[in-house]
C-alpha cells in the first residue's frame, strides 16, 4: 500500500473564501445527514460513521448549530431534502480506477452529470464491482510531521497497531482497519502525538503510474465542483 490518492472535496476546499467554504458546509451537512439516517441514529457514541463525520466538520470549523440541525434532518427530527448517497465505480485518464462517492437529491441527475464530467477528460463510468476490488476499505489518520523526527513518529505509529503508514509532504498518514481505529488513536494520544484529521478511506491496493497527471488532477477537479459529489479515490501513483 502507497499512499490513498484521496482527493477529499472537504479537505480540498478547507481554508479557502468564504463562498468555497459555504458550499464545503453544505456539502458536510449532507454527510452528516446521511450518516445518522443510515449509519444507525444520531447519538455519535453508538454510532461510529457518524462521530467520524462530525470529527471532519469540526476540523472545518463548521458551527455547531449546522451540525446539530444537520443531525436532526438524518434523524427525522426536522424536515429536509430526501437525500441517498451513491458510489460510482469509474476509470479516468490512463486507466486510472476511480471511486466515486456522493450525496444526491436525484441519483438520474448526478449520474447524468458524473457521466458527462468522464467524459469530457477521457474517462467512463465501471460496471458495479469492476473498480471496487482494487481497493480496501481503511481509517485514514493524519499526524503531523514535525512532531517527531521522522522514524521516531514511524515507530509511534507501528507500535500503535497501524497497518501500513505512507508519507505525503509533511504529514504521516497511518492505516488501520475501522474497528481497530479509536484504539490507535488512543495509543497516539498517550503517546503525546497529535491527530490532525481521520476519514474512512477507499486504499487503493496497487498504485499504477500514468504520463500525464495533470489530466487526472483537471478531472478531480472538475468531479469536485460536482455539488453532490464529496469524495474521489483513485490508484494514481502520486
Amino acid at each position: 500500500m502507497s499512499g490513498h490518492s484521496h482527493f477529499a472535496s472537504i479537505k480540498h476546499k478547507k481554508g479557502k473564501a468564504d463562498e468555497a467554504r459555504g458550499k464545503a458546509f453544505s456539502k458536510m451537512a449532507r454527510v452528516i445527514s446521511i450518516a445518522a439516517k443510515e449509519g444507525g441514529g444520531g447519538n455519535p457514541d453508538s454510532n461510529y460513521k457518524l462521530r467520524i463525520v462530525i470529527e471532519q466538520a469540526k476540523e472545518i470549523n463548521m458551527p455547531k448549530d449546522n451540525i446539530e440541525r444537520a443531525i436532526k434532518k438524518g434523524t427525522g427530527e426536522l424536515a429536509g431534502e430526501k437525500l441517498e448517497s451513491f458510489i460510482f465505480e469509474a476509470y479516468g485518464p490512463g486507466g486510472i480506477a476511480l471511486i466515486i462517492e456522493g450525496i444526491t437529491d436525484n441519483k438520474n441527475r448526478t449520474l447524468g452529470d458524473v457521466k458527462k464530467i468522464l467524459s469530457q477528460y477521457n474517462g467512463k463510468l465501471a460496471g458495479e464491482g469492476s473498480v471496487k476490488w482494487m481497493f480496501e476499505r481503511k481509517e485514514a489518520i493524519i499526524i503531523g510531521g514535525a512532531q517527531k523526527p521522522k522514524e521516531e513518529l514511524e515507530l509511534i505509529a507501528i507500535e500503535a497497531g497501524a497497518d501500513d503508514i505512507y508519507w505525503s509532504d509533511d504529514f504521516l498518514d497511518v492505516y488501520t482497519n475501522p474497528e481497530d481505529s479509536e484504539k490507535v488513536k488512543k495509543n497516539l494520544e498517550d503517546k503525546g502525538i497529535k491527530i490532525e484529521s481521520s476519514s474512512l478511506d477507499w486504499v487503493a491496493k496497487e498504485k499504477i503510474e500514468v504520463e500525464n497527471k495533470e489530466s487526472c488532477e483537471k478531472l478531480f477537479e472538475a468531479l469536485d465542483e460536482n455539488d453532490d459529489v464529496q469524495n474521489i479515490y483513485s490508484n494514481l501513483k502520486l
